[in-house]
């Protein structure tokens, strides 16, 4: 029932459990933008450690030369399905978990635009998980065709390439609909006086990201419908011996990575412009450019695909092209970077564990931006393209840039979300290991790149062992040190001390940090107090 028919008197014999589902009703039938965005989070990361434990499967094959455990067939299968859930599974559901909790609340909404559409597009997600992880069990198992399924590897693959098309098609309508409930919800549902300028950097955040992810979506149902139709309706698109182009799909199919990586990293910067302020006590600096940032990388974000096709034979004056701009969106990203720094100026900071992970963050990922420009340069890419280097550098901004900074975003708003405080030495704990474990995870990975290891192979020379048994060690570590995020965020939900109004104390109620203030203040020591 919504909320309109609540209290208006029922019919004699009205059963009332209906207009308050309990039990699996609840969750089943949820309009509720808050319990919905719980599924959200809850199925994100099963799916993160789903994805976890495939990783932790390759990498334990990679722990010393020679095959070990799996043909190299399965390992190729492994890596793909690592890479599809890890995107699709864990990083996209769980930042749309976090609109859907943030975003009314933040810009003054009761709910989110279209409720029960809302509760759709999360419910169209576990049936696309089962057959995901189900592929693995039809004949010729899981698709070995690598997370971008390159053709003509995916003309060749058993209907585990067609469970993993369909799966596909289902997260895509998904994220288009929760796209078009949180443009709605922005656009039309603010409250008195919050004019876009005065918006969250969040829900900023969300906006591009929602805009982009209704541009490109259908750009990848097109590139794997083309695929399912060179596969069983013998068309050619993708095949040669036809007349069809292998590198017309990595065309199609960048033009939706491209921004797809952007998708998964634009909430994250949004988390960590809402938290920075909070521990820095000031304002976001740069409030309008964080904004224009985000929107340039966004439109840039269209124009940059092919820099991942540089040794496909593509013209030199195409290279030029997409070199430079690739090296352009390093600008407004650096604006960020640079903004969050100023935040933090003089600020009269404290690390409770949100702080940790967005300062975390802040490192980590512009050193895998450094990497990204350095891949950005065509003569480069062309020695390191394909190699452990790409996987570090993509590693760096995804695992250190969206997976931290949804850390940081859940440690800040678990008390708001639970009504308590979680373990904040735990928290602290599961920070300083997973950055210690991360780093030794992927920083040697870097070094195996430069000196040749080329990625996705089962096997490896005898010169890379010594950093494939460190990276292997410490990639266990830091999968084992997820779990105690778990136990942190269980131990919270079920208790501990009550969270204050203002968690965080940050003086004046938090007001000041979460919308953007027309009347700066002149000293560190004394903040304004919002009446």
């Amino acid at each position: 029932m919504s909320a309109v028919t609540d209290g208006q008197g029922h019919a004699a014999g009205h059963d009332h459990a209906h207009d308050h589902p309990y039990g699996w009703r609840r969750w089943l039938y949820a309009t509720n933008h808050k319990d919905i965005g719980t599924m959200y989070l809850w199925f994100s990361f099963t799916m993160f450690i789903t994805g976890g434990v495939l990783a932790l499967m390759l990498r334990a094959e990679l722990f010393q030369p020679g095959l070990q455990l799996y043909r190299p067939e399965f390992f190729n299968q492994l890596t793909t399905m690592h890479g599809v859930i890890m995107v699709f599974g864990a990083i996209m559901p769980a930042f749309v978990g976090f609109a859907n909790w943030m975003v009314p609340l933040q810009i003054g909404a009761p709910d989110m635009a279209f409720a029960r559409m809302n509760n759709f597009s999360f419910w169209l997600l576990p049936p696309a998980a089962l057959l995901i992880v189900a592929s693995f069990f039809v004949p010729g198992g899981a698709t070995a065709a690598g997370w971008t399924l390159y053709a003509p590897l995916t003309i060749q693959m058993g209907p585990g390439m067609d469970m993993a098309i369909f799966a596909l098609h289902i997260m895509g309508a998904s994220s288009i609909m929760g796209s078009i409930n949180i443009i709605t919800t922005i656009l039309n549902m603010r409250a008195p006086g919050m004019s876009l300028m005065k918006m969250p950097m969040f829900v900023w955040t969300w906006l591009i990201t929602a805009y982009l992810l209704i541009a490109v979506m259908p750009v990848l149902a097109g590139a794997i419908t083309m695929t399912l139709t060179d596969r069983h309706f013998g068309t050619s698109f993708f095949n040669a011996a036809g007349g069809g182009d292998p590198v017309m799909y990595q065309h199609i199919f960048w033009f939706f990575g491209h921004p797809e990586v952007y998708i998964m990293i634009l909430p994250a910067f949004g988390i960590i412009s809402q938290i920075v302020p909070v521990f820095a006590r000031k304002p976001l600096f740069g409030y309008a450019s964080m904004v224009y940032a985000t929107a340039s990388i966004a439109i840039l974000s269209f124009i940059v695909w092919a820099h991942h096709m540089f040794t496909t034979g593509m013209p030199v004056t195409g290279q030029l092209f997409f070199m430079y701009a690739t090296m352009l969106i390093a600008v407004p990203t650096g604006v960020k970077i640079f903004n969050w720094l100023a935040t933090m100026w003089r600020g009269a900071m404290t690390f409770e564990t949100p702080m940790l992970f967005s300062v975390g963050f802040i490192f980590v990922f512009t050193l895998g931006g450094f990497t990204g420009l350095i891949l950005a340069m065509a003569p480069i890419d062309i020695q390191l393209q394909d190699t452990y280097y790409v996987v570090a550098h993509f590693h760096y901004v995804l695992v250190a840039g969206s997976l931290f900074a949804l850390f940081a975003g859940a440690y800040f708003w678990l008390p708001k979300w639970t009504g308590h405080m979680y373990d904040e030495t735990l928290g602290k704990l599961h920070f300083w290991l997973s950055m210690i474990f991360f780093n030794i995870t992927f920083f040697p990975m870097h070094f195996l790149g430069l000196a040749g290891m080329p990625r996705r192979y089962a096997d490896y020379a005898n010169q890379f062992a010594d950093f494939n048994m460190l990276a292997t060690i410490a990639s266990f570590g830091f999968g084992l040190t997820q779990l105690l995020f778990l136990y942190v965020v269980i131990k919270c939900i079920k208790g501990g001390p009550k969270a204050a109004a203002n968690p965080w104390e940050a003086r004046d109620g938090g007001l000041e940090w979460t919308v953007a203030s027309p009347a700066p203040f002149h000293t560190f020591e004394t903040p304004p107090v919002v009446k």
